[in-house]
């Protein structure tokens, strides 16, 4: 009876051991799941509540009763933006631009991050400190410096002693395709660490296994390091995309004679307000009206998601590399 008695009493314990551990895991779950939630909404909030404005009519704005859901939807400020902007001739030029600009870059880092992940040089470590100061100073401390080297283009005074005078580069995409294929252009530098320290993880034991096969440097490089590297070259070129998508410093600087998508997006409220005088002008009389704030931000709202739509399709496509190379840099690095 005494053993009966304690392997009950030994049952009961070891039950209530498991009921009270299961009730922490579920309450653990619930919390992170609330926690999760919490973040990603204050992430997502900024975005949503764009999105909603965007679709408003203008009664909603100055409306107290709605505030997330469009009461008068619409989608004439879409309209109105897309020809403040000219909005498809300047995603047209800006996709080809960026993505050959991109292209450009990552191909130049990926060349200059294996030479420092695998070859030895003279100055090695000097040329790698001048990587991390391209990292660390911003472009527009040197934007005068850029501003004549290529107002006044030359290539160790050979044009001048050719054609008589120097070249202009600052109102062509050719002075930014320059910089990045030479490695220099919008955060350039730091492609080239990511892409040397993912080089710096792969075994040695695979370059040495193709040379012995009768590989050379250049094939071995082609063939067994780039197809290895390709979920880092696809963020590396995810990045470079992005942030050149939306940059305005080297648009305005070497693209003044495009209509880029950053910088329609950037004189957005002045074009707003001069449509909105003409109209105003056109309908009620007058010499001049100010546009009312708060069909500013709603216009500047619309065009900001226009501008981001194809970045999200971009992602959308190349996301499993993105994650995979993100994953990967996490144990190499």
């Amino acid at each position: 009876m005494s053993d009966i008695k304690k392997t009950k009493e030994w049952g009961d314990i070891t039950g209530s051991y498991y009921a009270r551990k299961k009730v922490v895991e579920t309450a653990y779950k619930i919390f992170r799941a609330l926690l999760l939630f919490g973040l990603c909404f204050l992430i997502l909030q900024p975005l949503l509540d764009k999105i909603s404005v965007s679709f408003m009519g203008t009664q909603d704005l100055y409306d107290g009763t709605v505030i997330s859901i469009p009461r008068s939807f619409t989608i004439e400020n879409y309209s109105l933006v897309v020809s403040l902007i000219n909005y498809w001739s300047s995603l047209l030029q800006t996709v080809f631009i960026v993505l050959f600009n991109s292209l450009l870059q990552i191909t130049a880092c990926t060349l200059a991050g294996y030479s420092f992940a695998r070859f030895k040089f003279p100055l090695k470590g000097f040329w790698f400190f001048c990587v991390m100061l391209i990292i660390i100073v911003p472009p527009q401390t040197i934007m005068t410096s850029l501003y004549l080297n290529f107002r006044f283009f030359d290539v160790f005074g050979l044009i001048r002693l050719i054609t008589g005078n120097t070249v202009n580069l600052l109102n062509s995409f050719m002075g930014l395709f320059l910089l990045s294929a030479t490695g220099m252009g919008l955060k350039s530098g730091l492609y080239i660490f990511m892409l040397r320290q993912y080089f710096r993880g792969i075994p040695k034991e695979l370059e040495e296994a193709a040379w012995i096969d009768g590989c050379g440097k250049l094939k071995t490089f082609i063939r067994i390091m780039l197809p290895d590297a390709m979920p880092m070259l696809t963020s590396c070129f995810l990045f470079s995309f992005v942030w050149q998508w939306t940059d305005s410093f080297y648009t305005t600087l070497f693209l003044s004679n495009y209509t880029m998508l950053s910088r329609g997006l950037g004189g957005l409220a002045d074009r707003y307000a001069q449509w909105y005088t003409q109209v105003f002008v056109s309908e009620q009389g007058g010499a001049f009206a100010f546009a009312p704030v708060a069909q500013t931000q709603m216009i500047i709202a619309t065009g900001m998601l226009m501008c981001l739509i194809p970045l999200i399709l971009l992602y959308l496509v190349a996301q499993r590399a993105f994650v995979e190379s993100l994953s990967q840099t996490g144990i190499k690095m």
